[in-house]
């Protein structure tokens, strides 16, 4: 059984009884009965000669008392972030205690503000407020409202963060006076919420508030605002059908009284440059644009330093990189000539007790110091094989069932989030800066779908490719069969996207997995750039190898680069009639 809804009238007297108005230092006791005793009492009292402030024993002044409700080192003291009105309260409820009587109550409030209270239900008891002007319901539970219920002098009502699906309810009988209307934050959706919005409801409406909803009629939007001749101010923002190229100066052209738009003046200059957008309606495109850019990729380890050498007849290794970003699936296959990244198995690096062998006795004269104490511990090879160690990729010829038993140990971080997919970089093989030089733009047309993506935000990741191939020539031998790559994932983080929907027009962030190369890495991939010059410009080189080598040499101030992205996201937007119009048609 359900518990009782929980009402605002409710909401308040409970609010009330926490200010403890009639308990110590309030209201009348023991602490101050000789100010409030009866008439023909005091009357008697008055014959006895004393001082005006004198007060009886065991009694307080007013002072006194009033300095018990105002310290904030009191233990009666308000809670910090009381209302002013609370304030008053406490200090009428010493001063005058007698005033406070339900009448009192219902004249007093000309604002009442009841947040994150959990209440479902505008009750008709809100009505006996008959001078209550202000009504603030966020963060509360509210699917509906009987608008019957609302005060017919309220000029300010907010419901921000509560569960109302549409504006209807409100529209049965409106308050007449209204002038600022908050309905951020609820689940407002579909077409129909246009009609609601005009000023056969709302005559008197200056502000309107209905951010992060799920809008996405923008045209049938402005229609039904065209009619609001008082409207100033309007929040859109957070609502799918503001992720449209010509949002802004659709608005903008098709409101000419409007002064502030999404927290953001209006200025003279948007009014020219979008004048005339607003009748090119029929050519609106209801669609988001937005271009991904993915610049370079910087500190990552070069693992093939950890390779023992290939025999003739190899297994010949190669690496090679590229970045992976989740994104909402485009809805007519953009990004195929990418590839979309399917998440295989990672293996661990090769152990560096194999590599034991495999490091030169005799270094260049530039590196031997560096290589000399190059090796690793063992116990440092097992924590190495223990980092996101997993089993073999499965090969073709496995069977359903075999691949199945193995799906549980893929790197999560290798999978799209439900409702996406990945998107990659090409692979390019490893350098100090891998330029990645990656611009994707993606359109899509499912705007609810979209906005709930921003809302949870992307996650990028940096991956490793390792392929091994058993010779160095262009066509294997038939009855060789070549391993499939292997992946492993060298950083993975969240990328914020939800300023998308506050109005910013791109995010653009450097993504910071830590440091993942070490001195011992860095200095065999010193030793083995450097066994590569045989010219000129090799000499000039090798100078560069040796102030790279004072800095390797004393591991105490030894520093790498942290492994690191770039990447973008932008809105597309355009910035005047012409640009929009060009966006305007699908």
């Amino acid at each position: 059984m359900e518990p009782p809804a929980l009402t605002v009238s409710a909401a308040v007297r409970e609010h009330l009884r926490k200010l403890c108005l009639h308990e110590f230092p309030c209201g009348t006791g023991s602490w101050n009965k000789s100010r409030f005793l009866p008439q023909t009492y005091r009357a008697w009292r008055e014959l006895i000669p004393r001082e005006e402030d004198a007060v009886g024993p065991g009694e307080e002044t007013v002072d006194a008392l009033l300095g018990l409700v105002c310290s904030p080192h009191s233990p009666w003291a308000l809670l910090e972030g009381s209302s002013a009105e609370d304030r008053f309260l406490r200090e009428l409820a010493i001063q005058n205690p007698l005033m406070l009587s339900d009448s009192f109550f219902y004249t007093y409030f000309r604002s009442l503000r009841v947040v994150d209270k959990q209440v479902s239900l505008v009750d008709k008891d809100v009505l006996k407020f008959v001078k209550l002007e202000a009504l603030v319901l966020s963060a509360n539970q509210i699917q509906e409202i009987d608008a019957t219920n609302l005060p017919p002098a309220l000029k300010v009502l907010e419901l921000y963060g509560n569960k109302m699906t549409s504006m209807e309810c409100l529209c049965t009988h409106p308050p007449p006076r209204l002038q600022h209307l908050g309905l951020g934050h609820n689940k407002l959706l579909g077409p129909l919420e246009s009609l609601y919005v005009t000023s056969d409801y709302w005559p008197n409406l200056i502000s309107l508030d209905l951010s992060f909803n799920d809008l996405t009629d923008l045209q049938g939007m402005v229609s039904g605002l065209q009619t609001l001749q008082r409207l100033r101010l309007l929040v859109l923002q957070g609502n799918p059908l503001a992720l449209v190229p010509c949002y802004r100066g659709f608005i903008i052209d098709g409101l000419s009284g409007l002064c502030v738009l999404d927290d953001i003046t209006v200025a003279p200059s948007e009014k020219h440059l979008f004048r005339g957008l607003s009748h090119s309606g029929d050519l609106l495109a209801h669609e988001a644009r937005l271009v991904v850019t993915v610049g370079h990729v910087r500190g990552v380890l070069d693992s093939s330093v950890l390779d023992p050498e290939p025999g003739p007849q190899g297994p010949f290794i190669t690496y090679s990189y590229y970045v992976t970003y989740e994104f909402v699936e485009d809805e007519e296959g953009e990004g195929d000539e990418y590839g979309r990244v399917l998440a295989e198995i990672v293996k661990p690096p090769p152990s560096r007790e194999q590599l034991g062998e495999d490091i030169p006795k005799e270094p260049i004269k530039e590196a031997e110091d560096s290589v000399g104490s190059g090796l690793a511990s063992q116990s440092q090879s097992r924590e190495l094989e223990e980092s996101g160690a997993s089993a073999p990729l499965p090969r073709p010829m496995d069977s359903a069932e075999e691949q199945a038993k193995l799906r549980p140990r893929l790197d999560p971080r290798l999978w799209p989030s439900p409702g996406t997919v990945l998107f990659s970089t090409v692979r390019k093989p490893w350098s100090d800066v891998i330029p990645c030089n990656y611009e994707m733009q993606h359109v899509l047309k499912d705007l609810v779908r979209l906005k709930a993506f921003l809302l949870s935000g992307t996650t990028v990741t940096i991956v490793e490719e390792k392929e091994q191939k058993g010779s160095k020539k262009k066509e294997l031998r038939k009855d060789l069969r070549q391993d499939p790559p292997v992946l492993r994932v060298l950083g993975s983080g969240p990328v914020d996207l939800e300023p998308l929907l506050s109005g910013e027009p791109f995010v653009s962030t450097v993504c910071n997995f830590g440091v993942v190369r070490t001195l011992e890495t860095d200095r065999l991939t010193l030793y083995r750039d450097s066994k590569k010059k045989k010219s000129e410009k090799a000499k000039n080189a090798a100078l560069e190898a040796r102030k790279s080598k004072t800095k390797l040499s004393a591991a105490s101030v030894y520093e790498s680069d942290p492994l690191t992205v770039e990447i973008q996201i932008q809105l597309i937007q355009g910035h005047s009639t012409e640009e929009a119009l060009r966006m305007l048609v699908p």
